[in-house]
């Protein structure tokens, strides 16, 4: 357990540190590899989609799923909102540390929360999985610094696999990260 956790540490700072340097600076953006067979999309999650997407090109955004939304007591506008790179605005701290209390005390205590990093479709597999991994990294490490259970916790990443962005603004919609509820 103590070796797959470090392991998984040691992949976070470097995805961090591989998003930092590649996601946030200059003008290159990797080649796309070609895939040949995706894995079934992520769980049902709302299509809801804010009205303006982020502005920056390294921004990212988090979207709840309508399941927690209606749980915790959440409006819609809070449901979905940008973060640039792995910095939360201090609006967008308020609506986490809602869902941080309803999952740590609220209707939905006891229960997981699943966090799922996702990239636009520019730049490698392996890139794209690292880079949406490191998304959902840096929103659950937020949420455990606010209370909740690590272990009740989970982060995984789709890469591009659910992308359907071809411009920028439909790109920056698929550079997000999901949060439902866990298994």
């Amino acid at each position: 357990m103590k070796i797959a956790h470090a392991r998984r540490v040691a992949a976070f700072a470097f995805a961090l540190a591989a998003s930092t340097q590649f996601a946030c600076g200059g003008d290159k953006v990797p080649p796309k590899t070609a895939d040949t067979a995706r894995p079934a999309p992520a769980a049902s999650i709302t299509t809801r989609l804010p009205d303006k997407a982020p502005d920056s090109p390294t921004a990212s955004a988090v979207r709840i799923s309508d399941e927690i939304v209606k749980a915790c007591g959440i409006s819609e506008p809070d449901a979905y909102f940008a973060f640039d790179s792995s910095n939360l605005r201090p609006d967008d701290a308020r609506v986490i540390d809602l869902v941080v209390k309803c999952f740590v005390s609220g209707p939905l205590k006891g229960r997981t929360i699943k966090l799922v990093g996702h990239a636009d479709p520019r730049g490698g597999s392996d890139y794209n999985l690292t880079l949406g991994q490191s998304r959902a990294d840096s929103v659950a490490g937020f949420m455990l610094g606010r209370g909740m259970d690590r272990a009740k916790t989970e982060s995984t990443s789709r890469g591009a696999m659910d992308a359907t962005g071809t411009d920028d603004p439909s790109w920056a919609r698929d550079r997000r990260v999901d949060v439902m509820l866990g298994q």
